[in-house]
């Protein structure tokens, strides 16, 4: 079993700075109003609960023949046997993104199913990924230069 950090420099951890500058400003700009009235808070407390537990708990390991990845309340596995392309040095922007950063890898398998994630070191990841199932086709994404 290998376990793979996740790479945390990303958008989740700029929305939660944000969130707590807003806090500091709103507590700086009325300290007895921000104790006194604390209803305004409960409408961001479950997106940060949300945001905080994916950023502490996200990582990937590859344990036996399978892939699980976790990220806050997402988490799942694939069949290493099933993988069939790594796009390497893209970022997905939407769909499913057990991910906290940019430039990760988007696992494709089964037939329409795929995954984007982000370790700390993509490059182990895919090697231990192409160690065990040689039939993985590598795609790197070339950057533009301006």
């Amino acid at each position: 079993m290998r376990i793979y950090k996740a790479n945390k420099i990303g958008p989740a951890v700029y929305l939660l700075a944000g969130y707590f500058m807003f806090l500091v400003f709103l507590y700086a700009n009325d300290p007895n109003h921000f104790f006194q009235k604390t209803h305004w808070f409960y409408p961001f407390a479950l997106p940060v609960f949300l945001n905080v537990w994916a950023l502490f708990y996200t990582y990937y390991k590859i344990e036996g023949n399978k892939l699980f990845y976790r990220s806050g309340y997402i988490h799942g596995e694939i069949d290493i046997s099933c993988i069939k392309e790594i796009v390497k040095g893209k970022t997905r922007w939407i769909g499913f993104k057990p991910a906290l950063a940019t430039n990760g890898i988007i696992i494709k398998y089964n037939r329409y199913d795929d995954v984007y994630i982000a370790a700390k070191n993509n490059d182990a990841l895919i090697a231990d990924l192409q160690k065990l199932n040689a039939n993985i086709t590598l795609v790197e994404e070339k950057k533009i230069a301006n």
